[in-house]
């Protein structure tokens, strides 16, 4: 951590966290939280709450959760250190310089001089094209029907035929051979030394969702391999996890994004008025994709070429978005390869009406798979029909299922009542469900054991933030060692040491995990949920609580213990009598939940 604890409490506090998510999420109070539609997934009821008092905030749909730094992190893909200096100048707090060493200093700003770098590089690409060495270039984006309104504005460029042209510019900016090896910029041997990556090609800057140059892919002048070039993996870039074009589609007013191959369809595609067109860069669409695409969007347009080649990442990418809770289709571009082939060939209006009509993704891979069998054969046409009632066991919802498969019986000629029976029959038999197979009875018992022992730690820790008298309560009978998650546990001597203070603070301490999954999952901990109708079930609630936290801290210290340890043992015999006296009813748990 690069501020001290005093100046990152203090961004966190001058940034009320209802006001700084109003200005991404339309929010609306109920009781004493605010609800909106959760921007990190898709949704139509609205189930991402903030919390005014704990000044945090927690989807209940899909565990997304944190404080106002955490927010900032996942909603611009920023790290912990970006998102303190972008709240700090929000709120007009002054970072302190120098608080850190030299190792440090450079550590915290290598992403910074890495964007730079990549900054410098993309205007330097941009100059050349518009110069003499870079006709050729220039002639071809021209040949595309590239207008210059275009090429200005996707910054595309030109590395120039020389293999130290940019090395040279940029050593004349004052960056070391270290730093410029970092930025994936250049390659180095001992025969050449360090030497351009990208020379002779038409230059395409990658910008991440906030138009910051992260990489460049490069397609070739000429007939050397490979035809197009990207930039390898850096500090500051992650193909897996970025996509080309998402800095203007997200801001898009279309409700769904298309998905194609290459940069040229991306940008023609942008240039016909299709602003809503993204690509993966130069790699397989991943869940990294899926996962970013789902904070936008609800619905995939896949549009990748028709070739058997487009068609199998089309199937590839069908399973991995719904898996991210997208809804893909896909669009027929024939008898065209591509988008950018057929927008020039047809124009906006035709493609956008082959938009309309993109394809149901089942209905999709069914039309595939037709392709293996040979329906004139009656018994082929039969295992084809077999093939499409086990996909339609995928379907766990029986109402959806219905749907399908009257689709299907009225697209391939068989009888409604035959296809449901046949599914019914294959889903009576087993097969082609592939079920997990059951874990052995001592481990299904321990596994249930584990979760339950979570569970009641996880509901003592959402007491003890939402209701701080639960401390009074508990004292003498549970106590941080009591929690023997090693995460739980960590939270649970933060909070205890806030107590001590007297304040219990859950954003704050939040400030203490830096990395936003961690964040994530610290921010779940204070967001069990337990329906509880009255003052009688909330006692039970509470006394089966730490019965429970007591009986599985015991089990644990008692496996740690050494034969030897005369106080350890000492310690255990006092928790087993503390455990008896709640247990019999001996003693009474009074707590209130108001």
């Amino acid at each position: 951590m690069f501020y001290s604890d005093d100046i990152i409490e203090e961004v966190r506090m001058k940034n009320d966290i209802v006001d700084v998510i109003s200005g991404y999420v339309r929010l609306q109070k109920k009781g004493s939280s605010y609800f909106g539609l959760c921007p990190f997934h898709n949704e139509k009821s609205p189930s991402f709450s903030v919390s005014p008092g704990k000044q945090m905030y927690y989807c209940f749909g899909c565990g997304a959760g944190g404080n106002v730094f955490t927010f900032i992190m996942e909603y611009e893909n920023f790290t912990f250190i970006e998102a303190v200096k972008y709240l700090a100048e929000r709120a007009g707090v002054k970072l302190p310089e120098g608080e850190y060493s030299k190792e440090q200093r450079a550590a915290a700003d290598l992403k910074t001089v890495l964007l730079e770098v990549n900054k410098k590089a993309a205007s330097y690409y941009y100059y050349q094209l518009k110069q003499e060495s870079g006709r050729q270039a220039y002639e071809y984006l021209k040949n595309r029907e590239l207008s210059d309104e275009t090429i200005k504005s996707f910054g595309l460029g030109y590395s120039s035929k020389y293999s130290d042209s940019l090395y040279r510019y940029l050593k004349g900016k004052g960056y070391s051979d270290a730093i410029l090896k970092e930025s994936g910029l250049f390659s180095a041997d001992e025969r050449y030394g360090m030497h351009d990556k990208f020379w002779n090609r038409v230059m395409f800057p990658i910008m991440d969702v906030n138009n910051r140059v992260i990489g460049f892919g490069g397609r070739v002048m000429g007939d050397a391999k490979p035809k197009y070039l990207n930039s390898p993996e850096t500090k500051i870039f992650d193909k897996s996890r970025n996509l080309y074009g998402l800095n203007i589609a997200r801001k898009s007013r279309k409700n769904y994004l298309i998905v194609c191959e290459g940069y040229m369809d991306v940008i023609s595609m942008h240039q016909a008025g299709f602003t809503n067109a993204v690509a993966s860069l130069g790699t397989a669409l991943t869940s990294g994709h899926a996962s970013l695409m789902s904070r936008y969007t609800k619905e995939v347009l896949l549009t990748y070429d028709s070739d058997e080649a487009g068609q199998k990442a089309a199937l590839r990418g069908i399973p991995i978005l719904r898996e991210a809770g997208i809804k893909p289709r896909v669009v027929n571009l024939a008898p065209y390869k591509d988008p950018d082939e057929f927008i020039k060939a047809e124009g906006q209006e035709a493609f956008e009406k082959r938009l309309s009509e993109a394809m149901n993704y089942f209905l999709f891979e069914v039309q595939v798979m037709e392709r293996q069998y040979n329906l004139a054969d009656p018994e082929d046409k039969t295992e084809f029909y077999r093939a499409i009632a086990k996909k339609l066991l995928e379907f766990p919802e029986e109402l959806e299922r219905n749907n399908y498969m009257e689709s299907i019986s009225r697209k391939y000629q068989i009888r409604y009542e035959d296809l449901r029976r046949m599914v019914n029959n294959l889903a009576l038999s087993g097969t082609g469900i592939s079920a997990k197979p059951k874990a052995p009875a001592k481990e299904r018992k321990r596994e249930k054991k584990e979760d339950g022992r979570d569970a009641s730690q996880k509901l003592m820790l959402t007491w003890l933030t939402s209701y701080p008298k639960m401390f009074d309560t508990i004292e003498g009978y549970i106590g941080p060692d009591d929690f023997t998650t090693p995460l739980f546990h960590q939270v649970a001597e933060l909070l205890f040491e806030q107590h001590e203070q007297g304040e219990v603070n859950p954003a704050k301490l939040l400030n203490r995990f830096t990395d936003s999954e961690e964040q994530k999952e610290v921010t779940s901990l204070f967001h069990a949920t337990l329906h509880l109708e009255n003052d009688q079930e909330r006692r039970r609630a509470l006394r089966e609580t730490v019965c429970r936290m007591k009986r599985d801290s015991i089990a644990h210290q008692s496996q740690s213990l050494a034969p030897t340890d005369i106080a350890g043992l000492q310690r255990l015999v006092e928790a087993k009598k503390h455990l008896e006296e709640i247990e019999s009813g001996k003693v009474t748990l009074h707590i209130s939940f108001d």
